[in-house]
């Protein structure tokens, strides 16, 4: 039976596995890997590594597949070495890529991105001298000279893009990139034909789907991403979004994606906190307008999702970017009715979006081959082996999936009574609830790769040594740390464990010591304990909370500060507080670390830095800042100030003299610094593939 049979008479997600006939050509199913830049597109051979990523994809059944952003020219480029396609002898690397994809019955799309004024260069230019809040660089006003090449350097990369053998090209026009720097008043000050009116200031995206259609010809896909929620102040009405779409499809667009948010807005858009399919009633509104296919997009990370969106009719085509990073085979999981396989994405942007922003190559923390196709591989082992695993938190678990794929005969040992470890804490924390997924999914493959899982069980070293394992590997994790204050031992004093796994009662006035990412995970435990999950909760009120206008009567679709987020605080008194001077938080994710400073902040949590500790007594929290001392009259003090790694059966067994079977460490018990899962799974990964 073919793929197509198969989707033909799968049943239980008919909608995202129906094809979409486009006139010229047919996708094979309703599902758009959204644009995604890696960074192989600048490393050197990276174009070979992409080519097999982009492959892995293929394969895995994905209907159309659209590139990371490459500029049209060298003005547009997101870094000074950022990846373009402007001359002839760019074209065939690029033919890499769509010979690899075109093996299988995928589509794929070019992006054709110019970053404007957030360029990270200081050759960067914009409808206006408005520098980006993010951005360090102040762009240069573009003259109708610049307006005119750039519209033609859009064409002809286009048309590059056709000789290279794409079925398409996107056109970035969303996310505050230079064509949504146009369309809005926020970056557009221009006076002449270029400014002003939306009809003005849509001028530049029309101009360039024409002259992308008029070299391209009919039969191939131009895809607009349309901002259809700026998000910012300055940002675009709905009736200009109207207009503006409308006139795109009138110019000749195949279809048009759903972009959300410019990237310097304060709205979570695609963090793990936004509620599943939080945005798709914008496409939804948009298709009582135009008739060409809209695709939908944000925080789709199943097919049962996926399936409910398409099936009330919000859109015609979902698009998932990093469900496609955390599993190559996401679609064909849903054809062969195997959703339960499938490798969540956990929309933490540890490995994906932050090491972008870092200018390091993506990849994935619960799948740490995406990206690493050519050199992260598990091909089955020469000599299988018995292998004994101590720890069934993220580590140990990575290694004996990957170990038992390789063929080797896994067994897991946890004095826990189920899978996880740290898994197990995060997945309470409010906004982090898809942790739950990454657990479902590491269980079904314990099932389907037959791994023995001894829970409540305490290893010991004549149980590792007398019992036939060629090889030991220690996954043990991390224990909290304790400190040096006085009183420490005090009644109020507990640990993020007493909190998060023992569920102890905590009571109204707290101090949080330590505001790394612990800390900060149990102060939006104790401060969102009231409310419910947000993949579950009322999106509406959700969106309300972050201030965004579902009626879209002001423009950027936010609410008036005066009658915007109305989030219920909590009850709780919380201090959280850090010995650094530095800014809370500043150490966490890039693209994360502000929201969950934001979600405190909207919750009244106050934030303390310089903080040193005098003394925990019935008083409560003695502490110094700036030499002044001052009492926090709290009921506990909750101690989230770094871990110790727990190797205490590593170093037995490396002492035994019984121990002859090869020994390794990996995950927090090697390196305790942060709970880092991302490490962790990599450390596991590259462990089994050389075992």
């Amino acid at each position: 039976m073919t793929n197509n049979d198969t989707q033909q008479t799968n049943s239980a997600f008919p909608h995202l596995l129906a094809p979409l006939d486009l006139g010229f050509t047919t996708l094979a199913n309703r599902t758009l890997m959204g644009s995604m830049h890696t960074g192989l597109e600048e490393e050197k051979g990276g174009f070979d590594k992409l080519a097999a990523f982009y492959e892995a994809r293929a394969k895995g059944g994905v209907g159309l597949i659209v590139t990371g952003g490459i500029s049209p020219n060298a003005r547009g480029r997101l870094t000074p070495l950022g990846c373009e396609l402007s001359k002839f002898w760019h074209v065939n690397k690029h033919k890499k890529i769509t010979r690899a994809v075109h093996q299988y019955p995928t589509k794929i799309c070019l992006q054709l991105l110019h970053a404007g004024r957030y360029s990270y260069h200081p050759f960067s230019f914009a409808p206006s001298k408005v520098k980006s809040p993010i951005n360090p660089f102040t762009p240069s006003a573009m003259s109708v000279r610049q307006i005119k090449g750039t519209i033609r350097d859009f064409a002809h990369s286009a048309s590059l893009a056709q000789k290279a053998g794409y079925d398409g090209v996107e056109i970035m026009g969303s996310e505050g990139y230079l064509i949504n720097q146009f369309s809005c008043v926020r970056v557009n000050k221009r006076t002449d034909e270029w400014g002003g009116s939306v009809e003005n200031r849509m001028r530049l995206a029309i101009d360039i789907v024409k002259a992308v259609r008029a070299k391209v010809g009919e039969k191939f896909i131009i895809i607009f991403r349309q901002s259809m929620l700026d998000l910012v102040d300055g940002g675009n009405s709905w009736q200009d979004v109207v207009t503006m779409t409308k006139a795109v499809e009138a110019a000749g667009a195949t279809l048009i994606n759903t972009g959300i948010g410019w990237h310097e807005a304060r709205v979570p858009t695609i963090s793990t906190s936004v509620p599943r399919a939080a945005f798709t009633w914008i496409t939804e509104k948009m298709k009582q307008e135009v008739s060409i296919p809209l695709v939908t997009t944000n925080r789709i990370n199943t097919p049962e999702v996926a399936e409910e969106v398409l099936s009330r009719g919000h859109a015609d085509v979902v698009s998932m970017a990093r469900p496609f990073l955390a599993d190559a085979e996401f679609v064909k999981k849903a054809i062969e009715n195997k959703s339960d396989e499938i490798n969540t994405c956990i929309a933490c942007n540890q490995a994906c979006l932050d090491h972008v922003f870092q200018q390091k190559r993506a990849s994935c923390l619960v799948n740490p081959t995406a990206c690493y196709e050519t050199e992260l591989t598990f091909e089955k082992a020469k000599r299988n082996k018995r292998i004994a695993v101590v720890g069934a938190g993220p580590a140990g678990l990575a290694f004996s999936v990957y170990a038992a794929q390789r063929g080797h005969k896994v067994e897991i040992f946890d004095r826990a009574s189920e899978i996880g470890g740290q898994f197990n804490f995060a997945k309470q924390v409010p906004g982090k609830e898809e942790f739950y997924e990454t657990i479902r999914y590491f269980n079904k493959q314990i099932s389907l790769l037959d791994i023995k899982v001894h829970l409540s069980t305490e290893a010991t070293v004549d149980d590792l040594t007398n019992s036939g394992f060629d090889e030991i590997v220690i996954a043990t994790g991390i224990l909290p740390r304790k400190l040096d204050i006085k009183g420490i031992e005090h009644e109020k004093v507990k640990s993020y464990l007493d909190v998060l796994r023992d569920k102890q009662p905590i009571g109204k006035n707290v101090a949080i010591i330590g505001a790394g990412g612990i800390g900060f995970d149990v102060a939006v435990f104790l401060a969102e304990e009231h409310e419910k999950s947000p993949l579950v909760n009322d999106k509406a009120q959700w969106l309300k909370n972050w201030g965004v206008d579902q009626n879209y009567q002001n423009n950027g679709a936010l609410l008036d500060k005066s009658t915007g987020a109305n989030i219920e605080k909590t009850p709780r008194n919380i201090h959280l507080l850090q010995r650094k001077s530095t800014k809370v938080g500043k150490g966490l994710g890039k693209t994360t670390g502000w929201i969950h400073r934001a979600t405190l902040h909207k919750n009244g949590v106050k934030m303390l830095a310089g903080v040193s500790y005098k003394k925990i007594d019935d008083n409560g929290l003695t502490i110094e800042i700036d030499g002044k001392e001052q009492v926090l009259a709290v009921d506990h003090v909750i101690i989230c100030a770094g871990q110790e790694s727990q190797r205490g059966l590593y170093h037995q067994l490396e002492k035994s003299k019984g121990a002859e079977q090869g020994l390794h460490l990996i995950g927090g018990a090697k390196v305790a610094a942060e709970l880092d899962a991302k490490r962790a799974i990599r450390q596991a990964a590259e462990l089994a593939a050389i075992i």
